[in-house]
């Protein structure tokens, strides 16, 4: 028990998940074949999951992403609307491309540094990460593992998901940037003093062990160029960071070409656990020849391992002893656009109250077979929706973690409030866009 104590409290979240959804199971309360249907169909998103994690981590560790920032930050030219705009843009494109749970884990980091870097409060950062880790993964498969259920369900290769998401993207990205804007990035929230700045900075004392990856780089900066530039929030400026030059370019090259080689397989429609297994590898094997001290078990993400498999048998049990029902009944099956708002409308705000990947899941046996415009709606809802709670995504809490981790606090209430606006409003505009598109 003192074992289990001392556990981050997530992970003993994921195991009480796990023992309680085997004890469903063992109770007979989970009927054999509806867990057995369940585990198979995530196999794939598990294997997928934990690969795509190292694959990340890695490449996090070889400096790839903090060699990116840098240059984000370069690229604004000292300029704060040129500077949202490219981070609006660098946590889109790693969600699209990388899946949320990277950006989550390890842009949130890189984030962070950049806000030491071009002296302003660590909030408006942290939170472009957060919603556009939810809200910019509708477009590809890799995106969300709840596009892998989707596009399955309505046989679309990853190139005709994208051409049918297209447009609820777009909407839900503009919808997500004007909230983004108006609520944390205009002058007076975005001041490095933080004084309306929703969260407070709290770095680790001198020769503590960093929190996380990135975390040393941060201090560093923190303490070094950041403080030519503090208060800097209060103008239309800031002073761009110096160039970052990785330690080990090698590393840098490797995972650079490993996360390419893995966006082209993607393309080219190779199942998703294998191009993630194989760019994976091919990183594992530059840092065995490299770097092997940084090859640990810790680089397993065991805790979404463990808390995915969980979740799902917890809600399969619900859902056979009475959520199919109540969802079938919500939903309706009307594939028109009332239909639509419906699903859309149940997805998002289920998920804020339980987590979107079980409850697109049930959501998904709830719609109709032939209603393929409606199935995507759930999806909208439970990808774009799930930004009020925090235990909402995957995305969400282990961005929690990680900020909790750097000493950024970050207020619940006013996560939530804005959150619920971004949630509605974008969720609106997505279905609005998926219809005018059809």
């Amino acid at each position: 028990m003192r074992v289990f104590l001392r556990l981050h409290v997530l992970d003993r979240v994921a195991i009480g998940l796990l023992v309680v959804g085997l004890l469903c199971l063992a109770t007979g309360l989970l009927p054999t074949a509806s867990a057995g249907d369940a585990m198979t169909r995530i196999a794939p998103l598990l294997a997928f999951l934990g690969t795509v994690i190292v694959l990340a981590e890695l490449t996090s560790k070889a400096e790839v992403f903090d060699v990116v920032a840098a240059r984000v930050a370069r690229a604004g030219r000292g300029s704060y609307a040129a500077l949202f705009l490219l981070c609006v843009a660098f946590a889109s494109v790693t969600t699209i491309a990388l899946n949320l749970d990277t950006t989550a884990v390890l842009l949130t980091p890189v984030m962070l540094a950049l806000a030491s870097r071009v002296g302003i409060a660590a909030v408006p950062l942290a939170m472009t990460t957060v919603w556009l880790a939810n809200t910019a993964s509708l477009l590809l498969p890799v995106s969300n593992l709840t596009n892998l259920l989707a596009a399955d369900r309505v046989a679309l290769s990853p190139l005709g998901l994208a051409s049918r998401m297209w447009a609820p993207q777009l909407a839900a990205i503009a919808v997500t940037m004007v909230c983004l804007w108006l609520f944390y990035w205009r002058r007076g929230k975005r001041d490095g003093a933080g004084a309306d700045s929703g969260i407070e900075r709290a770095l680790p004392e001198p020769g503590a062990p960093a929190a996380g990856p990135g975390a040393a780089r941060a201090d560093a900066v923190q303490a070094g160029d950041a403080g030519d530039v503090r208060g800097a929030g209060n103008t239309d400026r800031y002073r761009p960071p110096e160039v970052h030059r990785p330690a080990d370019p090698v590393l840098f090259r490797a995972c650079g070409l490993a996360c390419a080689g893995f966006l082209i397989a993607i393309l080219a429609d190779v199942e998703l656990w294998v191009a993630s297994a194989t760019a994976a590898a091919v990183a594992v094997a530059a840092f065995a020849v490299r770097r092997r001290s940084a090859l640990r078990l810790s680089l397993v993400p065991w805790r979404l391992l463990v808390m995915v498999p969980g979740m799902f048998l917890v809600v399969e049990t619900v859902n056979v002893n009475g959520l199919h029902d109540l969802l079938a009944s919500a939903v309706g099956h009307d594939g028109g656009l009332l239909g639509l708002f419906r699903a859309a409308a149940v997805g998002g705000g289920l998920s804020n109250v339980l987590n979107n990947l079980p409850v697109y899941l049930a959501g998904e046996a709830a719609v109709p077979v032939g209603n393929h415009d409606q199935l995507l709606a759930l999806l909208i809802g439970t990808n774009v929706g799930p930004v009020v709670t925090p235990w909402a995504s995957l995305a969400t809490l282990l961005w929690y973690e990680r900020c909790h981790a750097y000493g950024v606090r970050v207020p619940v209430a006013r996560l939530m409030g804005t959150g619920a606006v971004l949630a509605v409003t974008a969720v609106l505009a997505s279905v609005v866009a998926l219809t005018l598109t059809a």
